[in-house]
């Protein structure tokens, strides 16, 4: 009975040692997120105004925004520290931000900025990108537009920045404001089978992936179910007018002031297919209520020939590495980036044939030139032995990643295996002669939730083309912005190749032509052309370890590993299961 007691009491004492131990943890990291917040908005530093004596570019500046900011990368948000990286990445290369006066004066007032100028902005005025934001403008010197959508203000939602908290943002210098528009409502909207929905906000669309059609609220007559205009012209520059008047009404009461830059939702569409009288009336809005418009997306670039009411950004997507962005920026400018390396002693043992390479602890990231391929190679990887090659894939699923098993550089002969649009292809090409596919098999389908859809087919359409399409269930596609780890090993015997991935045997015993004895290894990606937005691509190759197979009496040898083992793979594992930790506390408190 004794024992019973002590035993009792002891296993209390456990319960509640765990407790405090758990109570001590959150706190801790309750904490850290308080101080930051307290530092996002409240200022506890001041920007920095840079000396404009010495401005002399009259060529242009780009333009960079960003959905969201989070803790940790989400299909929407870019992490902190990926946010980070790209603020250093143009920090170094010399790139100075502007303000909405810099670029006013810009255009009309014939006044130069840096020779690297930046206009940087937040949009969707959400409570995460001013949190984690602030500190990087902090250490940068960089100031930022805040943008914001008016209906959003006064609200109880905690997501949303509120006027307060912005104007004190204002107050550090580091912060502009601006507005993405009065609100976020899509009209004229036709499901998968053709069954007409009307008029919603997005927070009253429960299924995006069942949204077939629509268009945004400014960006078209409203119309029936037979795709007629319900309203005649008078009415739809009312309702129009009407919107940017709210919009003007709300800002003016909050703030005392309606923000000077727009950028109207969605891109792209403005003077852009869209019905001339629709964008006649939206025109005579946007240049009565403000001074600059971002109308379009895609482009980074804004040359001294554009319009101030009609200037370009390019939205930055959370899946792009720093080396992604420095590609887009180089393709949009024409200059030449200072592309990120990483650790030197890791890119050493490669040999960088295009494309941008950056290496990272356990992994190496390969990102592709425009429309091309991005291809690294394994300096003295040569072998015509059998080999064991082993690796993990992390990129997106919607692109190519691709091994090299055996790969002759003077011949340009070789064997590879590719991941692509999460198909897996066997491929060979013989000295001299032509890609031929020899294998090829789907793999297990990768599960993504309805928050991972880019919801962003807003289009002008006709009723023939929704009675066309409706019911049709296209060939299934997945997201471009999902990710999906795929381990695969492949081993060479002669010249048999047998493939598994994530355990399964996908490809057993493959032949291969015999001609393709020797070569060395090497890694290619490359963007697939469902992605019709970004035609860069970032492989993720992980973990990438090759293994020569000797005879049965003596033992294997590894040639290359970038595996991540001992005491340095424990404190990386034991990295990601904090972060892992610190991520559920935020998504529960």
């Amino acid at each position: 009975m004794v024992d019973k007691k002590r035993s009792s009491a002891l296993d209390y004492r456990k319960k509640n040692r765990r407790k405090v131990l758990k109570t001590i943890v959150q706190s801790a990291i309750l904490l850290v997120v308080g101080v930051l917040l307290v530092n996002a908005l409240f200022g506890i530093r001041r920007y920095e105004e840079p000396d404009k004596s010495q401005w002399s570019n009259r060529e242009g500046f780009i333009a960079i925004s960003y959905f969201g900011v989070g803790r940790s990368s989400t299909p929407k948000l870019v992490a902190k520290s990926q946010l980070d990286q790209q603020l250093k990445a143009l920090y170094d290369q010399g790139y100075v931000t502007i303000s909405q006066q810099d670029v006013t004066d810009f255009y009309l007032h014939d006044r130069p900025l840096p020779e690297k100028a930046l206009f940087l902005s937040f949009e969707d005025g959400r409570n995460d990108s001013s949190l984690f934001s602030q500190s990087l403008l902090e250490k940068y010197n960089y100031k930022a537009t805040f943008f914001s959508y008016a209906n959003k203000m006064g609200k109880s939602e905690r997501k949303f920045v509120q006027p307060k908290e912005m104007l004190k943002m204002m107050k550090t210098g580091y912060w502009e404001l601006g507005t993405n528009g009065n609100r976020l409502t899509y009209i004229n909207i036709f499901d998968h089978h053709g069954s007409f929905i009307g008029m919603k906000d997005e927070n009253e669309i429960t299924n995006k992936e069942d949204i077939e059609y629509y268009n945004h609220y400014l960006m078209d007559f409203i119309r029936d179910e037979n795709m007629i205009p319900a309203e005649n012209r008078s009415e739809m520059e009312t309702r129009i007018h009407s919107d940017y008047e709210a919009m003007k009404d709300t800002y003016t009461s909050k703030l005392g002031f309606v923000p000077q830059v727009y950028m109207i939702m969605h891109a792209n569409a403005l003077n852009n297919g869209m019905n001339p009288l629709v964008a006649h009336a939206n025109s005579a809005n946007i240049e009565q209520l403000f001074s600059i418009h971002f109308n379009r997306e895609g482009d980074a670039f804004n040359s001294a020939a554009g319009d101030v009411f009609d200037l370009t950004r390019v939205q930055a997507a959370p899946y792009w590495y720093t080396n992604h962005l420095l590609m887009k920026i180089q393709k949009d400018t024409g200059e030449k980036m200072k592309f990120v390396r990483g650790e030197e002693q890791l890119a050493d043992p490669w040999q960088l044939v295009s494309g941008a390479a950056q290496f990272v602890d356990n992994r190496i990231i390969l990102t592709s030139p425009p429309s091309a391929p991005g291809m690294l190679y394994l300096n003295n990887s040569e072998s015509s032995q059998d080999a064991m090659i082993s690796y993990k894939l992390s990129g997106n699923v919607v692109g190519k990643q691709t091994v090299y098993v055996r790969y002759d550089k003077s011949t340009e002969a070789f064997l590879r295996v590719v991941l692509e649009n999460n198909e897996l292809h066997i491929e060979q090409k013989k000295a001299g002669g032509k890609t031929e596919r020899i294998f090829s098999s789907p793999l297990q389908p990768v599960g993504w939730s309805e928050e991972d859809l880019a919801f962003d087919k807003a289009s002008v359409y006709t009723k023939e083309q929704i009675v066309a399409n409706a019911g049709v269930k296209e060939e299934e596609e997945y997201p471009i912005n999902i990710k999906q780890a795929r381990e695969i090993q492949a081993e060479l015997k002669g010249n048999l190749l047998t493939v598994t991935v994530d355990g399964d045997l996908i490809a057993d015993g493959q032949e291969f032509d015999g001609s393709i004895k020797s070569g060395g290894i090497a890694l290619e990606s490359e963007y697939s052309t469902q992605n019709k937005k970004d035609d860069i691509y970032d492989g993720v190759f992980e973990d990438l370890e090759m293994m020569v197979l000797a005879e049965e009496d003596d033992k294997s040898n590894i040639v290359f590993s970038n595996k991540i083992t001992g005491f340095q793979g424990i404190v990386h594992s034991i990295k990601k299961g904090l972060d892992a930790s610190i991520d559920w506390v935020m998504d529960t408190f």
